[in-house]
């Protein structure tokens, strides 16, 4: 993909192609990001994804901490129902949400695409449940005993503690909000509020014949999710690892 990106036309129609580009053209570059409105998708690609990923690891990591924690009359029967909801596929849930969304008046707008990160997801709380039911109880123990209550145990003791846990959230909550097409292309129509993932579509429909500047433009948009995976890969299986480490 770099390699066709770097070339032109000519070069990407000629028999034997090599690795290496003949004529290093880092001109297609610019062509490909001026060809559509890229610094507006991109802005609208950073807020869906900053967001949930704010919105995800709050609020799974608080009801992770709950389940974990609150050994109350019915918990087990809740986390098995908020578990159960993964065996629902996404076209299910598709239509009711749309009609929600519209009937709110957030459609044509980001909200639909930030919102739901905020009530969790059933895998990330399962995650933060499993690397919170690990952590030594002494410590919850230590902080009743000098007054804090729950919320305070979990903002000031459990979270700075659930970094490795939050880093794997974090990247997969990335992972998927940067590349989410489907959500977009539903509740999307104006190219105000457009991300990449349809920036591209819609590029790729237009320069279908321009496979370089289609390359190009591909590159751009893949970089930061192999530099945030590469990056954070320590952190994130060290996530994996310890959250997955104990039977529930």
């Amino acid at each position: 993909m770099v390699s066709a990106s770097l070339r032109s036309l000519e070069e990407l129609a000629a028999s034997g192609m090599s690795i290496w580009p003949e004529h290093w053209r880092w001109g297609n570059y610019a062509k490909a990001l001026t060809a559509f409105p890229f610094p507006q998708y991109l802005l609208n690609t950073v807020i869906t994804t900053i967001l949930p990923i704010i919105g995800t690891v709050l609020s799974c990591s608080l009801v992770g901490y709950a389940f974990a924690r609150f050994k109350v009359k019915g918990s087990g029967f809740l986390f098995v129902l908020v578990l159960s909801t993964m065996l629902l596929p996404g076209e299910v849930t598709m239509i009711p949400q749309f009609i929600l969304f519209k009937k709110l008046g957030m459609l044509d707008t980001l909200y639909p695409l930030i919102v739901p990160a905020f009530f969790g997801s059933a895998f990330y709380i399962f995650l933060m449940r499993q690397f919170y039911s690990r952590l030594p109880v002494g410590l919850e123990e230590a902080a009743i005993i000098d007054g804090c209550g729950y919320f305070k145990i979990w903002r000031t003791i459990f979270l700075p503690l659930s970094k490795p846990a939050l880093m794997a959230v974090g990247v997969m909550v990335f992972m998927g909000s940067w590349n989410n097409f489907m959500g977009p292309l539903i509740y999307i129509n104006s190219d105000k509020w457009k991300t990449l993932t349809l920036g591209l579509a819609g590029f790729q429909g237009t320069y279908a014949t321009d496979t370089n500047l289609l390359m190009a433009a591909a590159v751009v948009i893949t970089l930061p999710c192999i530099l945030l995976f590469f990056s954070a890969q320590k952190a994130f299986m060290e996530g994996l690892t310890f959250s997955g480490s104990k039977e529930s």
